[in-house]
């Protein structure tokens, strides 16, 4: 059985978790198409001017080879194929995932939508019948889709949603069991944060928490925090300004932070492996692949409980925050008010579960446990390869 993967996401970390090598008696082959080139033209010009020519956005989430490529099926991660091969794409937002349809989707929740051209050609791909399954990777992700299809004429909605399924992410164990640590001053309660996008992760957060709880108060904790301080335009609408503030933070090398700019992905492993906890205190994530690599360390997660993360995360084997947020589970955070509202409610939330770990600290151990036999449980690779097994079968009879 060939598989054909798009070949400039051939490397991407979340089509490595969800869709390359799950199954041994596949054969996962590089594909290219009219749209990989349109992409890499447009990168190539946008990328020697000072002000960028051309969008890419919705170039990267459409396919056409003209069945030119010899693969049994395609296996999409948000997109979807224009071909007459059958095809198959994991979504953890919405199909198609174009930028008019994620615009709509944070101002009316498509209530005002009128579908374009591109949106119904998005459409008719996914309910013509090479496209064989449309594959969530959570519950709000398929909600989404339910809720864009629901403001959509039933003739695109039926056909689509007959192929839509939840199929969450496999998730190895990276330890056995929990080993309880003894905790003071000089061996103080670890936090570790890992994502780029340091602001939308909740970091302005953590950081006035950290300087509160472990600088005046002086509680046996550290931060540990892997990031490149990226700017990005939505959610938290970071400046430069805040950019210098964590900069400076950073470099006032507190008692309490232990900072890393960017680590290899194994690296970060072996970090989560030696934390207690592990944060992901954010304005907006989709699901939150880091919740699953903390939980399969033993290390429970402080989280807020905006979109699927509440699938994951719960106050059994971790901490959730309650934020403010829509009926479909996105954070609110459209106005100034909006944005100081949602700060305040996860930097009090951090606090108030950093406070209560740090007044018994033997429920690390436990909630560890609890979500080491949560992922074995409900994220087992072998479970998840069988399920894939399955919707490439019923695609290929």
């Amino acid at each position: 059985m060939k598989i054909g993967v798009l070949s400039y996401r051939f490397d991407f970390y979340t089509c490595r978790r969800n869709i390359l090598y799950k199954l041994p008696e596949a054969e996962y082959v590089p594909v290219h198409d009219l749209y990989s080139f349109l992409r890499r033209g447009a990168l190539f010009v946008n990328n020697r001017l000072e002000k960028p020519l051309f969008r890419t956005f919705d170039l990267n989430n459409q396919f056409e080879d003209f069945d030119l490529n010899k693969v049994d099926l395609l296996h999409f991660s948000n997109g979807v194929s224009y071909g007459k091969t059958p095809w198959v794409s994991h979504f953890e937002t919405i199909l198609p995932r174009f930028s008019a349809v994620l615009n709509q989707a944070k101002e009316t929740h498509w209530q005002k939508l009128e579908p374009d051209r591109l949106i119904l050609k998005g459409l008719d791909a996914l309910r013509g019948s090479a496209c064989k399954q449309i594959i969530a990777w959570s519950e709000n992700a398929a909600n989404f889709q339910r809720k864009f299809l629901s403001e959509i004429s039933s003739e695109y909605s039926e056909p689509i949603l007959a192929k839509l399924c939840v199929l969450h992410p496999a998730q190895e164990l990276l330890v056995e069991r929990i080993t309880p640590r003894e905790y003071d001053h000089e061996h103080p309660i670890r936090f570790v944060l890992v994502g780029a996008a340091f602001f939308r992760k909740g970091g302005r957060e953590l950081f006035k928490a950290f300087q509160r709880l472990a600088g005046e108060e002086g509680m046996p904790i550290r931060l540990v925090v892997v990031s490149s301080l990226r700017v990005e335009p939505y959610a938290a609408h970071e400046t430069e300004a805040d950019i210098n503030w964590a900069r400076q933070i950073i470099a006032e090398k507190p008692h309490w932070l232990e900072y890393y700019k960017e680590l290899p992905n194994n690296e970060v492993l072996e970090l989560l492996k030696n934390a207690d906890v592990g944060l992901l205190p954010t304005w907006a994530d989709t699901y939150g692949l880091s919740v699953l690599e903390a939980q399969a360390s033993g290390c429970p997660v402080i989280t807020t409980n905006v979109r699927a993360l509440p699938e994951i995360n719960n106050n059994h084997v971790g901490w959730l925050i309650k934020v403010p947020k829509d009926e479909l589970g996105e954070a609110i955070y459209a106005t100034d008010e909006d944005r100081q509202k949602l700060s305040q409610s996860i930097q009090s939330g951090l606090e108030s579960a950093i406070r209560s770990i740090v007044a018994d600290p033997s429920v690390i151990a436990l909630k560890g446990q609890a979500a080491l036999d949560q992922i074995r449980a409900e994220h087992d690779p072998q479970a998840y390869a069988e399920s894939l097994r399955q919707i490439y079968r019923a695609a290929l009879e």
